[in-house]
């Protein structure tokens, strides 16, 4: 290639560089989103005050009656599954991405002596209570601001209980399952 080919290149990539950078500019000047008065598509029941969708979140069910049927070693496998590629739940084992979560179920939140936890997370004081897990489990960025944690959660009432009930296992001390509600009576 002589030197002339080399500078056709050279000039074509560069008028082409300065034509995208022009036409992105005409782009943003000629188009600016507006926000519209009103949505386009009214949702029945929906205001400002009262949002749909996926952040109107619902209640969580009450984690007792759920526990008392859970099974830990359907709550075993899930976490291998779900839970493993970033945790390790052995006694004395080590940090990996997350902490070891031996012990996990009535500890402190910061459980684990030297892992680096968020400060959303280190605020937190009190023990991990079966209410507490169950709000993490569900969505750890709802029960904790600003959390590492990328795992979106178990949307699952059945399997964060199983997941639970196994967590609770892993202690030479299990805190005590709380008690179950009785049903309320039928009414007529």
């Amino acid at each position: 290639m002589d030197s002339i080919e080399v500078t056709k290149v050279s000039t074509a990539v560069l008028v082409a560089g300065i034509a995208y950078f022009l036409t992105g500019l005409i782009g943003a000047n000629i188009v600016s989103p507006e926000r519209p008065a009103r949505p386009a598509i009214e949702i029945k029941g929906a205001t400002p005050e009262t949002p749909s969708g996926p952040a109107a979140e619902a209640a969580l069910a009450p984690i007792g009656p759920l526990l008392a049927a859970a099974d830990p070693a359907v709550g075993e496998a899930t976490f291998k599954k779900l839970c493993t590629s970033c945790h390790t739940a052995n006694a004395g084992g080590k940090a990996t991405v997350g902490p070891n979560l031996y012990g996990v179920v009535g500890g402190p939140h910061g459980h684990m002596e030297g892992f680096n936890y968020t400060a959303g997370l280190k605020a937190k004081a009190g023990p991990w209570t079966f209410d507490e897990l169950n709000e993490w489990l569900h969505k750890p960025s709802s029960y904790v601001s600003g959390t590492r944690m990328t795992f979106a959660g178990i949307a699952n009432d059945k399997s964060r209980a199983d997941v639970i009930v196994y967590l609770r296992g892993l202690s030479p001390n299990p805190v005590p399952l709380p008690a179950a509600e009785p049903a309320a009576p039928a009414t007529k």
